[in-house]
């Protein structure tokens, strides 16, 4: 795999709006269509991009993925569908541990799967909340990643 982690640009709003939407529908089946595809459009066109760094990771010019950071935090990290399970979502959090000392994200408690993610790149849960704080009323719990003293990005 050819990856290429790069900033996108408002441009590419759309595409990582569709991707987000696609991602979040497969893998939170229970919230799906919780938003048309032209509000999504202008929440990253909006929010996501003006508020936050927002990376793609790109094979051969392709979105798979994509990282919103804003300062220590990770607002979204997707990955598309059927790409998941091939590394995309570990560059993804390599690229964020190297320029942070330190990350903290919110997922939701019944996404088994990103919690198995962000455990296994060294995440450990800090706080769990129960749906009140959130738009869709599901629990969800934050999670924190810190360097090293030694400086390891591990």
């Amino acid at each position: 795999m050819t990856l290429v982690i790069r900033r996108l640009s408002l441009d590419e709003m759309d595409q990582a709006a569709l991707l987000h939407r696609a991602a979040f529908d497969e893998r939170l089946p229970w919230l799906a269509g919780l938003h048309t595809p032209a509000e999504d459009r202008a929440y990253f066109r909006e929010h996501v991009y003006p508020g936050s760094a927002v990376h793609g990771a790109l094979e051969e010019g392709v979105l798979l993925g994509f990282l919103a950071l804003r300062a220590d935090w990770v607002d979204q990290l997707y990955i598309a569908p059927g790409q998941q399970g091939r590394g995309i979502g570990s560059h993804l959090i390599a690229f964020a541990k190297a320029v942070s000392p330190a990350l903290q994200l919110w997922t939701f408690k019944r996404n088994a799967g990103a919690r198995r993610f962000y455990e296994h790149h060294g995440f450990v849960a800090v706080q769990e909340r129960d749906g009140s704080d959130n738009e869709e009323g599901e629990p969800d719990i934050r999670y924190h990643w810190k360097a090293a003293l030694a400086g390891a990005a591990g």
